[in-house]
Formats: structure tokens, C-alpha cells, sequence
């Protein structure tokens, strides 16, 4: 029902990680109208309604994923892309153009054996090699999560009180 909603324009409960993203967006005045947007990914909670609100605040969105022909042409395209295709540092230098702003979803645990844990969370993004290029670009750990976390709140409490529809 939310997804029918929202892909029609009215109100509804917004998936906690685009939501949180639009947070980003928003609280570092990162501007959406007439900006390339690439989505990598076509999940359902993710992928899918990122491009859709990506759509409703004038952005031009491409829906890509790792099966896509030619992808980092599409990619170096991109004035903002958001990385949600679950592959560890899938995204490489070569695939940014210069100034772009990088939305890492991505939180794939990785082996380390110096972490207690005995392993590490890396992003969609080769962050090290990445970053250097973007105008903005979020960390994984500690970029998109904790925003994913308060905005499931914010729905929690937008459930509780009735507030959407």
C-alpha cells in the first residue's frame, strides 16, 4: 500500500533507508532538481523507491544493477549515485566522475581477523580510492545506517500516533 502511495505522489510511510538518505540530501543542502541520478540497485526496499522519490524531487534517474551493460558509462554520469547493489566495494574509482556525491548503502561483512568480531563492514563503494573524486560521500560504517535507524523510528512513531494517512 505505502509503495502504491508514495509511487503516486500522496502520503504514506517512506522506507527507512531512503528516507534517511533524503535526510542527507536535504541536511547538506545537496541539491535533487535537475541532477543525474544513478540508483545501483532494484530492491524492492532500497533501489526501487529511492529512484521513485529520487523522481519526485526532479531528479534524472537511471536504474542500474550488476548485471547492467556498460555500467560504468551510466555511472560517470552520475551528479549523485547511491550505491545499494550488496557488493563490497563494487563501485571503483573509474566509475565516478569528478564531484560527484557517493550514497554508500552498502554493508557487507567482510574477514578481518584483527577485528574480535572477525570481521569488518565495507560499503558498495571503494571508499579509499573513491572519496578523493566525490564532493560528498557517505562512510560505512556510520553514513546511511544510523540515518536507516532514525527514520524507522521516526515511521514507529508516525504508526503509533497516526500521522500518514
Amino acid at each position: 500500500i505505502n509503495v502504491g502511495r508514495m509511487s503516486i505522489g500522496l502520503p504514506c510511510y517512506v522506507s527507512a533507508t531512503p528516507n534517511g538518505i533524503l535526510e542527507l540530501l536535504k541536511r547538506y543542502n545537496i541539491e535533487t532538481q535537475g541532477k543525474k541520478c544513478v540508483v545501483l540497485g532494484r530492491s524492492n526496499i532500497v533501489g526501487k523507491p529511492m529512484a521513485m522519490l529520487m523522481l519526485a524531487r526532479n531528479a534524472t534517474v537511471s536504474i542500474c544493477h550488476s548485471k547492467t551493460v556498460n555500467l560504468a558509462e551510466i555511472t560517470k554520469q552520475a551528479d549523485i549515485l547511491v550505491a545499494a547493489v550488496g557488493i563490497a566495494k563494487f563501485v571503483k574509482a573509474d566509475m565516478v566522475k569528478e564531484g560527484a556525491v557517493i550514497i554508500d548503502v552498502g554493508t557487507t561483512r567482510v574477514p578481518d581477523a584483527t577485528r574480535k568480531s572477525g570481521f569488518r563492514l565495507c560499503g558498495d563503494v571503494d571508499f579509499k580510492n573513491v572519496a578523493p573524486k566525490c564532493s560528498y560521500i557517505t562512510p560505512v560504517p556510520g553514513g546511511v545506517g544510523p540515518m536507516t535507524i532514525v527514520s524507522l523510528m521516526k515511521n514507529t512513531l508516525l504508526a503509533a500516533t497516526h500521522k500518514i494517512y
